[in-house]
Parts: C-alpha cells; structure tokens; sequence
C-alpha cells in the first residue's frame, strides 16, 4: 500500500495546490458565463488578500506546533476599536496603532498562559478570543459605530488601481508581506527556531531554543495580523462590524491546510497558504457562479480538505523531522 502512496506523497504540496487553483479557475471559465474575465482576477485578488492576511500569522503558529482560534475575534474587535475611535475623533494612524498594538499584546499573553499553564493554545486562544470580543461589545452596547476615513476604502476598493494595474493596492501590501514572512522563514534564526520547535520540540530544547519565546513571537504575529486584516476590512464593508471575522475561524486554518502546511507542525510554509487562499477564494466564487447553498458550500470544501489532507497531509516519517 505504502508504494502507491509514495509517488503522490513525493509531489510537492505546493503542486498540489497550485494545480487545484488552476483546475477550479478553469472550471469556471468553462461553465459559468463571464467568468475568468478582468473582474473576477479583480475580486479573486482583493478577497484573497484578506484570507491571506488573516492566515499569515496562523501559517506561523500552526508552523510552531500551535493554533489560534482567536482570529476571528481579534479582526472583529480591531474592526470594531478602530472604527470607533476613529469616529470619536482620534486620527486614524494612533487608533490602527492601538487595534494593532493591543493584538500583539494579547497573542503574546496567549502564549504565555498556554505554556505556563501546560494548556492546549486551542483552549486557550479560543477562551481569550471570546473574552476580547465580549469586552468590545460591551464597550459599544452591541451597536458599534463610527467612521472610516475614504482614503481606506478607496484603497481596499475592487475598482481602484495601483498604478497602471488593474488590481486593487491592498494586493500589494500582500505581495510585499509575503515577501517579508518568507525571508524570516527561510532566511533567519527566528525562522529556524520556528521551524526546529514545530518539527520536535525537545530536539530544538536541547538545541537551546526556547519554547515560550517561540510562541510568544508566533502568537504575537498572529494577533497583529490578525487586526490588520480587521482594519483592511473595514475599508471594504465601509462600516464596523463585530461578527466580520466569523469566516475566517474556519477559513484562515483551511488556508494553511490547502497550502500544505503540516499541521502537525514543522512542514510548510507562507507561500503554500498565499496559493491556499487563492484556492478558497476561487472556489467561494465557482460556487456563487453555480448558486450553491451555504450549506452545500461547506460540504463541498469539507470534501475537498479531506482529500488534499489525505494525499499531503499525514505526517511524516520521524526521519524526516529535526
């Protein structure tokens, strides 16, 4: 049995991914009216920019042996904080500083409860998500409001332009964040450490790397993340929303599936969830092109994570870990 799996497990996850999003595109060019024209890389690259964004620091966490169910609460409580302190007059670069500050802080506190404190991240991250949440909504009276300043809106709009590219500028702030997530990744010992942590803990212990240190940078970048992709959303809905981050619990750790990152921790990296997050968007859009219920929609993704999982995502022989 092991035979046959080999040459698919031999392939690259990367391959996997990339020939996914191309066969989905294609899809959709070949049954559904209009679609693959300008517009759709248009909408295909704004959207993915937001999943990206959002699943960069949970690539970084899940890399590290941990998750980050508080995602989604930090880019709704960053939406909601900045929007509102915008509107009450403090200017837009001390309230974005504020939003982004403040989510670092608390993926660092994260971190440091889940190893002091010998609990899963999942619990912990979740727990704290809630609680942030809450807190905003009790600081507005569940009706957030404010405002958005229409330099951010026009930046994050479908139909603006960087330059003399059809695409929207926000996609540059990806590109050039990717860019930079990789080089520490593969390029620096804050890199290294991640990666040795995430392949096995107690090799990379004794090889003097310390795991609360690790997590703390992971979570930290995590949270950071995770409130500017609240703070880029704000800009695109034109108004603050507590529950904008709802998709992306599940869809920011779907990234990083689709994109090859074991989540086991070690294996992957940023470029596999950049390809991940096409993948999804792309696919969001084959199925409004269809008219395909929400719910259908989540039994069809469902399927197709369980296969790629199945080909790439088991983990690997103790061999190939440090």
């Amino acid at each position: 049995m092991s035979a046959f799996r080999r040459p698919l497990s031999a392939i690259h996850p990367f391959v996997w991914s990339f020939l996914l999003l191309l066969g989905i595109y294609l899809l959709g060019m070949v049954f559904i009216d209009g679609f693959g024209g300008l517009r759709t890389v248009q909408a295909m690259l704004l959207l993915g920019t937001f999943l990206g964004i959002a699943s960069a620091g949970q690539t970084v966490v899940i890399l590290a042996q941990g998750i980050d169910l508080s995602v989604p609460f930090v880019i709704g409580a960053a939406n909601v904080v900045v929007a509102q302190l915008y509107g009450g007059g403090m200017p837009f670069w001390l309230a974005a500083f504020i939003a982004l500050t403040g989510a670092g802080v608390l993926g660092v506190v994260q971190a440091a409860v889940s190893s002091w404190f010998s609990v899963h991240p999942l619990l912990i991250t979740f727990g704290f998500g809630t609680a942030l949440l809450g807190v905003v909504q009790f600081w507005t009276g569940g009706l957030p409001s404010g405002d958005v300043p229409d330099w951010l809106s026009s930046f994050v709009s479908i139909g603006s332009q960087l330059g003399p590219i059809p695409v929207s500028p926000v996609v540059a702030v990806w590109v050039v964040l990717a860019i930079a997530i990789v080089f520490v990744l593969k390029r620096t010992g804050l890199g290294w450490r991640i990666y040795a942590f995430g392949s096995n803990p107690r090799s990379a212990e004794l090889a003097l790397v310390k795991p609360l240190r690790v997590w703390a940078y992971a979570f930290g970048f995590s949270g950071v993340l995770s409130a500017l992709a609240g703070i880029l959303l704000l800009g695109f809905t034109g108004s603050a929303f507590a529950q904008v981050g709802d998709p992306y619990l599940f869809l920011a750790i779907a990234a990083v599936v689709v994109g090859g990152t074991a989540i086991t921790g070690g294996r992957g990296g940023y470029i596999g969830t950049v390809i991940g997050a096409l993948v999804l968007t792309v696919l969001d859009l084959v199925f409004v092109g269809f008219g395909l219920s929400g719910a259908m929609k989540q039994v069809l993704l469902g399927v197709i994570l369980l296969v790629l999982v199945s080909v790439y995502g088991r983990e690997g022989h103790v061999s190939t870990r440090v």
